[in-house]
């Protein structure tokens, strides 16, 4: 069969790639501009500054030459400063207006453009100025430096953007850019981007694979942990399931390509992280309502302390300089950094951890968590069942290796998970004893297997169906009640009418369920076990783990009703935690639905945040992150307004009656930008978060 008819080719424009390169030429394009911006202004205003070092000194002739400190060679060289190093500041602030709306880009417009249009008038009129007994001094320095310092914060601003896309880099970076793949049977190196769905890869020792697929022929060790967290390689062989970007450690196989471009599990990885670092929290919108309201308030009080200290001194320059250093050092660029670039780097380092949070709003309602409801099978348990006991009756006419044989050919015709656990028990303890073949079979639904093989009757199924049937199990019983207690299911096994043995089945605990219990309870979280099993098997688990709270017995449709149940008893907000398709509802349900990355495709599309490994101990780290990133736009948040509350009246000339003592619009420049730079700061040390109870992505 021909491969075109198996799958749409992966084109070279893969949706993935070009959103990466978009957004990386814009973002290096960006920093080029303000780089060179910055460099402009950074020469210019250090020529403005030097030509007004005589006035500020008080040092007249010499020196420097009067061309040089003339007003007009000022005005020569801030102009180009604000107007073409700063030019997205006075356009970004016309555009607010014409919204009839103000935001940063109306301060720092507005400041400096007040600043240079006063020196400009004393420039030009200088006489109109001195008649009125008002000095003709000018501050194009003022507007000058500060038009500088913004553009650095600028530059730090977008700096860090970069930094904090770092993780969705690397991960883009895992990929290979070739597949060896077998077309007419030969093996060819051909891009990856024309990989179609069907085709088949071959991978050898120390390569990455480059696409999902599900392995055909060989085995192989494969080290998953840079996607999945996954600490030790996993055994692959025939019909395991392979990510692309993982390695391959030993043997060399080939796989069946499933999934190309954007479906591929690494593409929906990147996608779900710039999601994430793309959307708002509830504090983020909350502050831009602040900065919608901020902005005018702190016009209407430049305003007023310009009318104030006119009408108190008379002086209209004073009073200028007061409006700017107002204006300027209310800038709220703090402010709009404080949220987005906490979550950005929050969002990324996440990602190195194998935690992939849907939106902002996830990273943020984690946090307040207080309730944790956890399924069982598949969450806290492996979900594959295995057989722990095998008990033989004494006296048994059937010898142990015999009767394995016996129930491995029967069951092996089952489709039962049960079944399945009994048959990998029966086929790697039969020793060298042939399967026999099985002349009749029949499942019998909800009760077990019946049989004929080499003319005898066999039965493999539940105690009550054996015992319905006419068969003695009392000498069972006291083997049964032993492993119920120990909330194990059991499978009893009949040759010719007499009982021989039974089998004792149970879905193991994850080695992590401990651990990542503890750790959620230590968070101050109620943890609450969710299943559908018995009550018995789920109060053994749930004990075994250190689970006090127990709700067994609920049919998958229920599942969501539980956890809204919990949500109007006032045990919000609520996790839940899943990873099958009947986890989906509840998953929506809850107000962070976390699901196993090892779970189906539509517990991950309805969850809010998605364990990549499957290990437990994401659930506790996912935790600690979002507390971790809330405290720190707290932080930033507090450091962003503390400086325009202690920041505002100063500059409005509150110290001045006093002490004489006024601030500088440079100075106020200079805080303002400090201001940003702290808080970009403090963002950036989320960098360093490493969970508290184990290491759970493979970037990290």
């Amino acid at each position: 069969m021909s491969n075109s008819t198996m799958g749409s080719p992966c084109c070279a424009a893969d949706p993935a790639d070009i959103t990466s390169t978009a957004m990386e030429r814009e973002l290096a394009h960006e920093l080029t501009v303000l780089r060179r911006k910055l460099s402009v202004a950074a020469v210019l205003t250090g020529l403005v500054v030097a030509a007004t070092l005589p006035h500020m000194l008080g040092v007249h002739g010499g020196w420097l030459p009067g061309w040089f400190t003339s007003p007009w060679t000022q005005l020569l060289l801030s102009t180009p400063v604000l107007f073409w190093c700063g030019r997205e500041f006075f356009t970004g602030a016309w555009s607010s207006l014409r919204r009839h709306s103000a935001d940063m880009n109306t301060l720092v417009a507005a400041g400096t453009g007040i600043a240079w249009l006063a020196s400009l008038v004393a420039t030009l009129f200088p006489g109109l100025l001195t008649s009125e007994g008002l000095p003709a001094d000018v501050y194009y320095e003022t507007a000058a430096v500060i038009l500088t310092l913004v553009l650095l914060g600028r530059l730090l601003e977008a700096r860090a953007r970069g930094q904090t896309s770092e993780a969705i880099r690397r991960l883009l970076q895992l990929q290979p850019a070739t597949a060896r793949v077998f077309r007419d049977g030969i093996a060819t190196e051909i891009p990856v981007a024309t990989v179609l769905v069907g085709d088949l890869v071959q991978v050898r020792p120390g390569e990455k694979l480059p696409l999902d697929g599900v392995v055909e022929e060989g085995s192989s060790w494969v080290e998953e942990s840079m996607l999945t967290g996954e600490p030790t390689p996993v055994a692959k062989g025939p019909g395991d399931g392979v990510i692309g970007a993982s390695m391959n450690r030993s043997g060399s196989f080939s796989f069946r390509v499933t999934r190309v471009g954007a479906d591929t599990m690494l593409a929906r990885i990147v996608e779900l992280v710039r999601q994430a670092q793309s959307s708002h929290t509830q504090v983020q919108r909350l502050a831009d309502q602040v900065v919608g309201w901020f902005v005018p308030v702190v016009i209407a009080i430049a305003i007023a302390t310009f009318m104030v200290w006119f009408l108190v001194s008379g002086n209209v320059v004073l009073a200028t300089l007061f409006l700017v250093s107002v204006l300027v050092i209310a800038c709220p660029c703090a402010l709009g950094l404080a949220t987005p670039t906490a979550i950005m780097v929050a969002s990324g380092k996440g990602a190195e951890n194998g935690l992939i949070f849907r939106s902002a709003e996830a990273l943020e309602t984690a946090g307040g968590l207080r309730t944790i409801v956890l399924d069982k099978t598949g969450t806290l348990t492996a979900g594959q069942p295995e057989v722990t006991d095998f008990e033989r009756l004494r006296g048994g006419a059937v010898p142990a290796q015999t009767l394995l044989a016996l129930v491995a050919a029967v069951e092996s015709r089952s489709e039962h998970p049960l079944a399945e656990a009994i048959v990998a028990y029966a086929t790697s303890r039969q020793g060298d004893e042939v399967l026999p073949e099985v002349d009749t079979f029949e499942a019998m639904t909800g009760l077990g297997v019946l049989a004929t093989v080499g003319g005898q009757e066999v039965r493999v199924g539940s105690l009550r169906w054996l015992e319905a049937s006419g068969l003695d199990t009392a000498p069972l019983d006291p083997v049964v009640a032993r492993l119920e207690r120990a909330a194990r299911s059991v499978a009893a096994v009949a040759v010719a009418g007499r009982i021989e043995a039974c089998f004792g089945i149970a879905d193991p605990i994850k080695p992590e369920a401990h651990a990542a219990v503890a750790s959620l309870r230590k968070l101050g979280l109620e943890v609450v076990l969710l299943s559908g099993d018995a009550r018995r098997t789920s109060e053994v688990v749930a004990a075994d783990v250190g689970i006090v709270r127990v709700i067994a017995e609920v049919l998958p449709g229920d599942k969501a009703a539980v956890v809204q149940r919990l949500q109007e008893q006032g045990q919000g907000p609520v996790a839940m935690v899943g990873d099958g398709l009947n986890d989906a509802p509840a998953l929506a349900r809850a107000e962070v639905g976390i699901a196993m990355g090892t779970g189906t495709d539509v517990a991950i599309a309805a969850s809010d945040i998605t364990l990549l490994s499957g290990h437990l101990g994401g659930v506790p780290a996912a935790i600690e992150l979002s507390r971790r990133t809330m405290a720190t736009i707290r932080q930033n948040l507090f450091f962003a307004f503390a400086y325009n509350v202690a920041g505002i009246p100063i500059a409005a000339g509150l110290l001045f009656p006093l002490t004489g003592w006024m601030l500088n619009p440079m100075l106020a420049g200079a805080a303002m930008a400090f201001s940003s730079l702290s808080v970009v700061s403090n963002a950036l040390r989320l960098r360093r978060f490493q969970p508290a109870h184990r290491s759970v992505g493979g970037l990290a």
